[in-house]
Order: structure tokens, then sequence, then C-alpha cells
């Protein structure tokens, strides 16, 4: 059952669909080097490549950096759901005041909180002021749909 867009719209203005953490990249970006790493069989044989290359000898810490990350970030069910940043200040603050998304914030435009989240967060609340949550989270799952992600315009 898919997941209604509304759902997915962040605290920040961001919308998780179209996060490259809620699609399942990073697990997927481990996969895929785990299944060429066995392919070639190099975890069999570091040990013996790390008496070439010293930084090989840090393989199994590599290993577990691989599973952290998939563990972490493998199926994030979105900033409402409390996925993401497990610490996010503006999803803390958000609550506290019993806010849907920051556009109901007078302080918005001056929340050092939200700058670290860039333009993408900017447009999208100042988008939810003009034509609505449900209207942005249509437009955003839309885009998600035709294989939008974020992360693909900061490549």
């Amino acid at each position: 059952m898919k997941e209604n867009p509304r759902n997915l719209m962040g605290y920040c203005g961001l919308y998780c669909g179209a996060c490259g953490i809620y699609q399942g990249r990073i697990k997927q970006a481990v996969e895929n080097l785990r299944k060429v790493i066995g392919c070639y069989g190099f975890d069999k044989i570091m040990p013996e490549l790390a008496k070439w290359e010293p930084s090989f000898q840090h393989y199994t810490e590599f290993e577990n950096v691989m599973e952290g990350l998939v563990k972490m970030f493998g199926e994030c069910p979105g900033c409402v759901k409390d996925g993401g940043d497990p610490n996010c200040a503006v999803r803390e603050c958000a609550k506290q005041k019993a806010y849907i998304v920051c556009a109901e914030c007078t302080e918005m435009k001056t929340c050092e909180k939200l700058k670290r989240y860039g333009p993408h967060a900017s447009e999208g609340l100042q988008k939810i002021k003009t034509v609505g949550i449900d209207k942005l989270a249509q437009e955003m799952q839309k885009k998600v749909d035709s294989g939008y992600c974020y992360l693909d315009e900061r490549a």
C-alpha cells in the first residue's frame, strides 16, 4: 500500500519521498558494493591485499560501517514517523509548538535550524503557504513517481 503523500511532507518543507535515504539509495548502494566485493572475492583476499595496501587491513571495520549505514538509514519511514536524523532540531521544535510544518511558524524566515536544509526546504515551506501542504505533497509525489530525487541535483 502506497503512503499518503501528505504523510511524507517533512516539518522543514522537504518531501521525504524525494529523499535518497527514504528511497533506499544507501541500502541499495551498500548491497551493490557488497555484490561487487563478493563477485571478485575481495572479501576473501583482503588479508593478502593488506600486505600491499595497508588500508585493507581495516576491511572488517569497513564492513561494520556498511552494516551501520543500512541499520540506521536502510528503511526510513519519513520525518513525521521519526525517521531521518534522530536528533533533528527542526522536528523537535515543530512538535513542541504543535506545528504540522514550519510554515505555520512566524520565525520561519529567520530560523537558524531550517538553514541547514537549504533552498529546497525554504521553497517547500513558501509553497505550502501559497498552495497548501496537500497540493505540494501531491506535486512532489508526481515528481518522485517520474524518478525525481533530491540527490540527483547534487550529483
